[in-house]
């Protein structure tokens, strides 16, 4: 049996391990994948889960969304944000809180891997709205770059050599783990996709995030957007998820998929330290 085989039949039990997301959770993301679905369809499916129905009212009512008056009924915030965002906070919340029941690896620190990842969910938003995508769209692209590396949650301590190397040598850190464990971050992420039924384009962003030209057609912009992202926080070294050198032959081809210069992206650095700042709360929910 190959290393290879060996290592990814490991990784599966584990992911297989994983908690699944709650039913409520699943039913929401099923309903809402509906075209015909109401927000009064979405209030039902959500308020009997109490505990779901409190962390959505939490966030609508947090700095993230800056809103003047309380929300306190979950009917009016799904009419006031949408059944896309709405979907999509309790979609962030439950994978929040099904990693954190999982095992995680000791080469990256929990904390540490989740500020990255909402430096990349706050500053794939940022970009979304630069590239002129409507406010109800955006919402998506937090959540894509909020979940783009969850594939490096099943690597066990051998990871840690992954990281050290990558960081020693200044190599592109999917390039390393291609190197030293024959499997990267993304393949992982596809499995994990596919357990919680993920979407086509959050799964996209999961699973093509360092090629977006591998992704479908009609996603690419946005997996772009999230790799673009991913490169700026990276290299500013918000958050920590093991890739401090990004691949920089990759900067001009994401800029061009994105239809987006430099200079603009640079220009947010005051908004997204702003922005990330709100969107913590959701790592204490």
């Amino acid at each position: 049996m190959s290393e290879r085989k060996t290592k990814l039949d490991k990784i599966r039990a584990f992911v297989d391990k994983m908690p699944s997301l709650s039913t409520t959770v699943s039913k929401v993301l099923e309903i809402c994948s509906r075209t015909d679905t109401s927000p009064n369809d979405l209030n039902k499916v959500i308020s009997l889960d109490p505990v779901l129905t409190g962390q959505v009212l939490k966030l609508i009512n947090s700095a993230y969304y800056s809103l003047i008056n309380k929300v306190t009924s979950l009917t009016r915030a799904i009419i006031m944000l949408g059944l896309n965002t709405v979907k999509n906070l309790a979609l962030s919340t439950a994978v929040i809180r099904s990693v954190g029941q999982a095992k995680k690896s000791k080469a990256l620190p929990i904390k540490e891997f989740w500020a990255h990842s909402i430096g990349v969910g706050v500053m794939a938003k940022l970009l979304a709205a630069e590239r002129g995508m409507p406010l109800a769209e955006r919402e998506e692209y937090f959540v894509a770059g909020l979940l783009h590396d969850l594939g490096k949650i099943p690597f066990g301590d051998e990871y840690t050599e992954v990281l050290t190397l990558a960081a020693n040598t200044q190599e592109p850190l999917a390039q390393m783990e291609h190197r030293l464990m024959e499997i990267d971050h993304e393949e992982v992420g596809q499995m994990i996709a596919s357990k919680w039924k993920l979407n086509a384009v959050i799964t996209d962003a999961i699973c093509h995030h360092h090629a977006p030209l591998l992704a479908a057609p009609e996603n690419q912009a946005l997996v772009a957007t999230v790799a673009l992202a991913d490169f700026y926080i990276c290299l500013f070294d918000i958050g920590f998820a093991g890739n401090r050198f990004p691949d920089e032959e990759q900067l001009a081809p994401m800029l061009e998929l994105c239809a987006l210069e430099w200079g603009a992206v640079i220009n947010l650095s005051e908004a997204v330290d702003e922005e990330i700042k709100k969107a913590e709360i959701f790592l204490q929910i």
